[in-house]
């Protein structure tokens, strides 16, 4: 038994941003394992040849120092010096070029990850969702990606692994209070840093969710620029934007002020330790325990540890960051999908291409049913229309067959085969679809054309052209078929998009057509001309139109008329007007229409 249609799944909450993120990266990383241990062993090179460098500068230090300073020994010590700078700058530029290709590959390979998903994802998520917020997410999951990457392994492990280092020299070659300040000093930098860090999230993680939501209302008003200008619209567009940046600019000030806060820990917290160990050095040197190439050389680590500890707290919110935007990209790759292909599913084999619908119930929600005990059956090569007011359940039916949804009850089945046992893949290459509000891409003709089958050949597409009679309008423009169509088409007039539909449909050469209200938008004039090559097109292919207007359907085999989710009349255009019922109270009502119009 088939399950019911899913429940609409909402998404999965923000939360607190987790190291699941890089658990999540991984397999990513781990692909190039090679590449990253020889860039985990350049770094720890360049960290030893970084902590070497205080210490041969000490032992330059106290041998000029000495009474009768020996040139042959300093000089060995500088070169050594010199060497061990450029070791820990080589490696670690080494490091980045090697570790480069781990990060791009990954950045790729996740991008690809979300951008599939989402085209997997149900028409449902896609009603619901807005573009401009989730293009946002997207863009700033991926640049995160690389951020996270290059501060945890190449910036903060460094360090910590630095300051562990210059602890354990301190603590030998000196004593054990050094070590003692230089941890102390890291744990109280360290805490400060997370406590205040974590506290200020929110305000960044809030500021980032309204950035957005302005994004999202500035593209969808964009897009819909047309209608903004109709209805005079501006004033009340840019107030619902503005109201959108005065709640981010209130976040983006708390944040702001925050991160004062945390800076002026930061500092006072590395002033007390940096003054501490000077200090104690050089109260050291003044009694004689310690030697003026040990003040040096506690000076030189202090400068070469909390330099970088420096930019600890700035990494540290850039890792929360980071994993904030990386775990609301991740959020979109776990949305389940709400239609998905049997484990044993097996591709579609149209071989005459008869569409039955056994008993289908369907309802978009639990409380709103749509479809009630919903049957009939399209013969092969025949043409099936079904007819209604708005609302009757029409397009759904359409819907259905291409599996965008599942039935809630019931079964529909091509050829005997179940469409839901079979790979959504192979079920949509056997349907093509012409619908009422076509949606071309802000490209060329020639690309929106050969979209119904990206490898035909040039002569394939022309010829699709010729079928659909928009051939010479296209040679008759300045550019032919490299003329741009404009965002969503909105270059071209309804009857030529609709045509430009029509011939990727013929190209795609489907076995079964379905038609939804494929002429609806179109002036009567225009609706005459494309019903023509719409019925040509429909005459040799197993059919379904879906239509308002009664007078595209007079030629069907069989007309279904619909009422509130259930077929109510069945049988062809003379039949039903002979049983004067709702099919022929609809017929004299838009001939009445027309010939007022008239």
């Amino acid at each position: 038994m088939h399950p019911a249609v899913h429940p609409h799944a909402p998404p999965p909450p923000p939360g607190e941003p987790s190291l699941r993120s890089i658990g999540r990266l991984f397999p990513y990383l781990w692909e190039f394992r090679g590449r990253v241990l020889l860039a985990l062993a350049l770094l720890v090179g360049a960290k030893l040849a970084s902590v070497a460098v205080p210490l041969v500068l000490k032992d330059i230090i106290d041998s000029l120092n000495a009474p009768r300073a020996e040139l042959v020994l300093p000089l060995g010590f500088i070169v050594s010096y010199g060497l061990l700078r450029f070791a820990s700058t080589t490696f670690a530029d080494l490091r980045d070029v090697i570790f480069s290709k781990v990060t791009q590959r990954a950045m790729r390979r996740v991008s690809m990850a979300v951008f599939e998903h989402l085209h997997g994802l149900s028409l449902r998520f896609h009603l619901e969702r807005q573009t401009g917020g989730i293009t946002r997410d997207i863009e700033r999951g991926s640049k995160a990606l690389s951020s996270l990457v290059g501060y945890l392994l190449f910036r903060i492990a460094p360090t910590v692994l630095e300051i562990l280092m210059v602890a354990g020299v301190l603590f030998v070659k000196l004593d054990w209070v050094f070590g003692a300040i230089t941890l102390a000093t890291l744990a109280a930098y360290i805490g400060f840093t997370v406590v205040i860090t974590d506290w200020r999230t929110q305000f960044v993680r809030r500021a980032n969710t309204l950035d957005s939501e302005a994004y999202g209302r500035a593209i969808d008003s964009l897009l819909n620029y047309e209608t903004v200008k109709y209805f005079g619209n501006e004033k009340y567009e840019a107030r619902r934007y503005d109201a959108s940046l005065v709640e981010w600019e209130k976040m983006a000030l708390k944040s702001q002020r925050s991160l004062g806060m945390l800076n002026a820990a930061q500092a006072g917290t590395i002033a007390i330790g940096v003054t501490l160990m000077v200090l104690r050095a050089a109260n050291g040197v003044v009694h004689g325990t310690l030697t003026l190439g040990d003040l040096v050389m506690v000076n030189a680590f202090l400068l070469q540890m909390f330099q970088p500890l420096g930019f600890l707290g700035v990494m540290y919110r850039e890792i929360k960051q980071s994993t904030t935007d990386v775990e609301r990209m991740f959020q979109l790759l776990q949305r389940p999908r709400e239609v998905e292909d049997a484990k044993a599913a097996r591709d579609l084999v149209v071989a005459a291409g008869e569409v039955r619908l056994e008993h289908v119930d369907f309802a978009y929600n639990a409380d709103r049913p749509i479809l009630h005990d919903v049957s009939f059956v399209i013969p092969a090569g025949k043409t099936v229309a079904a007819v209604g007011s708005s609302g009757a359940g029409k397009s759904t039916l359409a819907r259905l067959l291409f599996r965008f949804y599942d039935v809630g009850a019931g079964r529909i089945a091509i050829d005997g085969q179940d469409i839901r046992e079979v790979t959504q893949d192979s079920l949509r290459a056997a349907i093509g679809v012409v619908p009422q509000d076509t949606v071309l891409f802000n490209d060329s003709i020639y690309y929106n054309i050969a979209y119904g089958r990206p490898d035909a050949s040039r002569e394939e597409v022309i010829e699709a052209a010729r079928a659909a009679h928009i051939l010479r309008f296209i040679e008759s423009l300045p550019q032919g078929w490299d003329t741009v169509v404009g965002e969503r088409g909105l270059k071209l007039s309804g009857g030529e998009k609709q045509r430009v539909a029509i011939a990727r449909t013929l190209l795609k050469n489907p076995a079964i057509l379905v038609l939804d209200e494929a002429t609806s938008a179109l002036d009567t004039r225009t609706e005459k001309a494309i019903q023509a090559e719409l019925l040509e097109i429909a005459r040799s292919r197993t059919s379904l139109i879906i239509a308002h207007r009664l007078s595209t359907v007079v030629e069907a085999d069989e007309i279904l008329v619909m009422e509130g989710g259930r077929i109510v009349e069945r049988g062809r255009h003379p039949d039903l007007l002979v049983k004067n019922g709702v099919y022929a109270h609809m017929w004299a009502l838009q001939q009445q229409a027309e010939e007022e119009a008239a």
